[in-house]
């Protein structure tokens, strides 16, 4: 019976804890949201570049998600 108590607490943490991860959000707020601050990269374009250099340089296949290539800049 107490272990039967315990897994049911368990259980019920779990699931609060996973319906509460559930937001909405105001059609207000979301302009404070799509701000380029508050994006996981800032700056794509300068990370891409950035991606593209160290590849050429690494002369590794597959550094990044890019593909191939090796240190001559070909691909």
């Amino acid at each position: 019976m107490r272990k039967y108590r315990l897994l049911m607490l368990i259980l019920l943490c779990c699931a609060g804890v996973m319906v509460s991860g559930c937001a909405g959000v105001a059609p207000w707020e979301r302009g404070v949201l799509a701000k380029p601050q508050m994006a996981l990269d800032p700056n794509p374009l300068q990370t891409g570049t950035r991606m593209h250099n160290y590849g050429s340089r690494e002369a590794g296949a597959g550094t990044n998600a890019g593909g191939g290539g090796g240190g001559c800049g070909c691909y």
